[in-house]
Order: structure tokens, then C-alpha cells, then sequence
């Protein structure tokens, strides 16, 4: 009974029986009465309704061959893809209603198994992504160092999993070396080159005293490692606890803010140089400068992820407005303080708008 109530065949073979049924002619239900008192008769009776039963049981083949048994093929397949168990494709040269249901049925299984691909290779790549972002949190500073003179906070937040700005700190003997980089894009290419430049800067900062000499070195190396599209600008100063003096040298880098606690105002300085990756030699474009600094001076770093943000109007945050809120809280803030003070503006102005680049500021006071 369940061939007749769950397969079309079978209804469409009871439908059949029926109709041949009310076809067969009167006499045929007398056949029992003739086998007894007219043989000859019943024979008579049963050729002339055996056409009859002869194209009932070749339409019957007919809907077989060409429709229930490919159909029940397909079914067979697509119960299995549901069920969630192991399907085949099926193959078919026929270009009827039976194969557009097999091709059909194929282009479904092939776009699912694509998607199926993507959604693990996304999960293999945000894995590879939660790993590399381990990576570059360890490399960042986790706290802000004890420095003779100077004060110091600051912080970089990635527009994406992991980014391509950096900064650091770095101590070694009576030189602190505190650097902004902003590698070209975001995303792991950029972080790669931002993870091979941290590394490259702390073993010269063992062997040279002064920025220049840590760049120019830096440079020579990562220019033959990476490819001639990517660069790293940079910003790197130097304060030496003994001297109590701060120095500057510059790869590109955006501008260096300086705030003067005695007028009230804040300068801005360009950087200089030329960004790191871009030339095999930068001997002789790059140099290191003083930065003369009393006490309660402000030096403030950040990346162009800051000054190029947009708000939803289209207008960008610039760097008059980073040097406006520097001369409007420096005078009464520390360095975290102002830190805060700054993030805050930035984030009103901005709103909802979604970050498209790295941000990293630095604020630092002279004690």
C-alpha cells in the first residue's frame, strides 16, 4: 500500500487500473460462467480484451523506465542531502523535465559545498586572524614603563582584527626609544611588516645609540624582505635619561606635536625623511633633531588613521582639530588624561561612522 500512497507511479498505476476497469466490457466480468459452460467463448473474450491489458501494462513499463525509476534516483539523492548522510552527483545526458531536475539538483549540492568551503575557510582564517592578533597584542606594550623624566601613555586600536600601525617603547641603557609606525593598508600583510619591523628595531637598539643609526639599519633590511609596494612610515625619538634631552628622527612619518607649557601653544612639526621599505638607502635623507622640552612640555604622537577619519557629514577630523584639543587639555591633564580627553573628542566627532583605518596616539610629558 505504500508504493500506491507515497509513489506517483503507483498512483498513476492505480488511476490506470481503474480506467481499465470501466473499459473492459461487461462480458468480461461473465468469464467465470463461460470457463464453465463456454470455454470457446471465454477464449473469444479474453484476445479481444488482451490489446486492452497489452497497452495497460506498456504504459505501465513506459511510466517505469522513463519516469519513476530516474525520479526515484533523484529523490533517493535528495533525501540523503537532507537527511544530512553521504549523496552522488547524478549523471544524465537527458535535457527533459528529469534532467533539468538533475542538473538541478547538482548546481544546488555544488553552490552549498562552495558556501560549506567558504564558512570553514572563514573559521580556518578568523582562527589564523584571533592568532595573529594574540601576537600583536604581546608585541605592543602592555603598560606603560617607568622613565626618568618623562611621562608617557598611549594606545593603538586596528580597524580590523589585527592592523598595521605600532608603537613601542623601548629601553636599553640610558636611551628610551619610543616609535609611531603606520604601515601601508591594515589587515595581516600590513601587521606582518609591523611585526618584522618591531623585531628588526629591539635588535638595533642593542647595537646603535641613535635613531638615525636604527632606521637607517632597519631600512636596509626590511627594504630587501618585502615587496616595493609596501612601506612603513615612522616616527622614532629618543630620550636619554642622563642627558635628559629628547631626540627625534623621522621616516614619513605625519607630524609631531609639540605643546609649549609656558605660551599655551602647540607646534607642529614635520617629521621628515622618507618612509621605511620605499628606498634601499636612506643614509642621507634621514637625520636625528632635538626637541628641546622644559618641564610640563607635551610631545604628542599618533597615525593618519586619527586626522584623515571622516565624520558622516564627509569632513575630516585634520590636524588643526588633534592640535586644538592638545592646546585645550595639556595644560591641566597628564598624559593619560589627555589621552582620554582626545578620544573622547575624536569619538563625538566621528559618531557612527565606521573605522576604516588604525589609530594610534601617544601623549608624553616632560617631568
Amino acid at each position: 500500500m505504500d508504493f500506491f500512497k507515497q509513489s506517483i507511479i503507483g498512483k498513476i498505476t492505480a488511476l490506470l487500473f481503474m480506467a481499465l476497469v470501466l473499459l473492459v466490457p461487461a462480458d468480461f466480468f461473465a468469464l467465470p460462467r463461460l470457463i464453465k459452460y463456454a470455454p470457446n467463448k471465454m477464449v473469444e473474450s479474453l484476445i479481444k480484451l488482451s490489446p486492452l491489458f497489452v497497452f495497460f501494462l506498456f504504459i505501465i513499463l513506459v511510466l517505469w523506465v522513463v519516469f519513476h525509476h530516474p525520479m526515484r534516483k533523484i529523490f533517493n539523492e535528495m533525501k540523503a542531502f537532507i537527511a544530512g548522510r553521504t549523496y552522488k552527483k547524478i549523471f544524465t545526458k537527458r535535457v527533459d523535465e528529469m534532467g533539468v531536475l538533475a542538473h538541478f539538483f547538482n548546481d544546488i549540492t555544488r553552490s552549498l559545498e562552495k558556501v560549506s568551503g567558504t564558512i570553514a575557510e572563514g573559521k580556518r582564517m578568523s582562527q589564523e586572524y584571533s592568532v595573529g592578533n594574540e601576537i600583536q597584542r604581546k608585541i605592543l606594550p602592555a603598560s606603560m614603563p617607568q622613565i626618568a623624566g618623562l611621562s608617557i601613555y598611549g594606545n593603538m586600536r586596528p580597524a580590523t582584527e589585527i592592523g598595521g600601525d605600532s608603537f613601542d617603547i623601548i629601553q636599553t641603557g640610558n636611551n628610551n626609544l619610543i616609535y609611531v609606525g603606520d604601515v601601508t593598508g591594515h589587515g595581516l600583510p600590513a601587521a606582518l611588516i609591523m611585526v618584522m619591523v618591531n623585531t628588526i628595531m629591539h635588535t638595533y637598539s642593542e647595537v646603535y645609540q641613535s635613531g638615525y643609526d636604527i632606521l637607517v639599519n632597519t631600512n636596509r633590511i626590511l627594504k630587501q624582505r618585502i615587496e616595493p609596494r609596501r612601506f612603513m612610515t615612522c616616527v622614532l625619538l629618543r630620550w636619554n635619561v642622563q642627558e635628559q634631552k629628547m631626540y627625534y628622527t623621522g621616516a614619513g612619518h605625519e607630524h609631531v606635536l609639540i605643546y609649549r607649557k609656558r605660551d599655551g601653544v602647540c607646534e607642529v612639526r614635520q617629521t621628515g625623511g622618507v618612509a621605511l621599505g620605499m628606498v634601499p638607502d636612506i643614509s642621507k635623507i634621514i637625520k636625528e633633531d632635538q626637541i628641546p622640552m622644559e618641564k610640563g612640555d607635551f610631545i604628542v604622537l599618533y597615525s593618519d588613521g586619527i586626522i584623515e577619519a571622516k565624520n558622516l557629514q564627509g569632513e575630516m577630523f585634520g590636524v588643526n582639530r588633534l592640535k586644538e584639543a592638545v592646546e585645550k587639555y595639556a595644560g591641566v591633564s597628564a598624559p593619560d588624561e589627555l589621552f582620554s580627553r582626545i578620544s573622547k573628542d575624536f569619538a563625538f566627532f566621528v559618531g557612527e561612522q565606521v573605522q576604516e583605518d588604525d589609530i594610534t596616539l601617544i601623549a608624553m610629558r616632560r617631568e
